[in-house]
């Protein structure tokens, strides 16, 4: 439903709407229509994400397109969107690839290295009221990131910005996320990021038996919207999770067995010790990734069943809301439209940033 926002002064009724760029399974756009923002459509080269999209936000269309090769004009010509309106927010979550310290394939990332000037193509030819940008903190720090070039361009624009490096924790979302967020506005207004939260939420705020998660072992499938799904484990890692202490346990619990340690591990005991580690009861979660359901690649398994966190738990830690349905026909999909995400609490905040003041 779009945002009808009357301020105190006046019995001005505003309508804000958005474009959500490199919109994935939804996240952000979930998050926007929370705070009552009437999110136009979304523009992905992703086709996996399109069901997942558009089941969860209805009235919000798909654009299955690569910004590279879409005109200006599209969204004039097919949406009848203005050009210089003031209640228009353009969003440009770019996958980060390339300024992940993650490793990712050389091509892909240099692909993924220059889309926020693609972005920039339809801020500059629609010039919103409004501009959201969310990114890896490396975005800042690499030495070939296009981000100086953006911000002079918002500069150029008489866009006012306000930007920082936040932890996703401190608002609202269960997750150790630190990300770079920017909002700016070109109107004679005040913005700001979303105000911290007092406490941060933790693994034991949403999951557990307790908050409707039983008890699963390791590859059981749930066929139902729930999609309390595990993958399977390979009997050496059932023993390594087995030997793993509980709540927090890392594998540094079998590191002396000949039989379960890694090879490439053997005398590198600090070297990514995260990997096959147990999340924190009481704590955040780790960065939730696209492959959080397999436990060697991060510290992804529960912290007490012996398997990796379930899809929906993983949806649950990036803030998706409960009936949130991934429309995939495999783990390795629904978790990679999940841990691309924009955590969708957060989004909701930054969304009400606009829509409150």
């Amino acid at each position: 439903m779009p945002n009808v926002f009357i301020p105190a002064e006046n019995t001005q009724i505003i309508e804000y709407k958005a474009i959500d760029f490199f919109c994935g399974g939804g996240g952000m756009t979930c998050g926007l229509r929370q705070a009552g923002i009437n999110v136009v459509a979304g523009v992905d080269f992703d086709k996996d994400a399109k069901e997942t999209y558009e089941f969860n936000n209805h009235g919000s269309t798909f654009v299955l397109a690569d910004i590279n090769e879409l005109k200006d004009e599209y969204f004039e010509e097919n949406f009848q969107l203005t050009r210089n309106d003031d209640n228009l927010i353009l969003v440009g979550c770019s996958p980060c690839q390339f300024y992940s310290i993650i490793n990712a394939p050389k091509i892909k990332a240099k692909q993924s290295k220059d889309l926020l000037l693609q972005f920039q193509r339809f801020v500059d030819y629609y010039n919103p009221g409004y501009v959201l940008v969310e990114n890896v903190p490396g975005i800042i720090s690499n030495k070939d990131t296009v981000l100086p070039q953006f911000l002079q361009f918002l500069e150029n624009k008489q866009y006012n910005v306000v930007m920082k490096v936040i932890n996703m924790k401190d608002y609202g979302v269960p997750q150790n996320r630190r990300r770079f967020s920017l909002i700016a506005t070109r109107l004679e207004r005040e913005i700001s990021l979303p105000e911290k939260d007092s406490e941060v939420r933790r693994f034991c705020d949403c999951l557990g038996v307790e908050n409707g998660f039983p008890e699963i072992p390791a590859g059981h499938t749930d066929t139902s919207d729930f999609a309390h799904t595990t993958a399977g484990l390979l009997d050496k890692n059932k023993k390594r999770l087995a030997k793993t202490q509980k709540d927090g346990g890392t594998r540094m619990a079998w590191k002396d067995d000949p039989e379960l340690q890694l090879r490439c591990y053997i005398g590198r005991d600090n070297s990514f010790k995260d990997v096959y580690g147990r999340m924190f009861w009481k704590q955040p979660s780790s960065t939730i990734t696209t492959k959080f359901f397999n436990i060697s690649n991060g510290r992804f398994a529960h912290p007490f069943e012996d398997r990796a966190i379930s899809i929906r738990e993983g949806a649950i830690l990036q803030s998706f809301p409960l009936e949130y349905v991934f429309k995939t026909e495999s783990i390795a999909t629904a978790a990679k439209l999940i841990g691309n995400a924009v955590p969708p609490e957060y989004a909701r905040r930054v969304g009400l940033m606009i829509t409150n003041n």
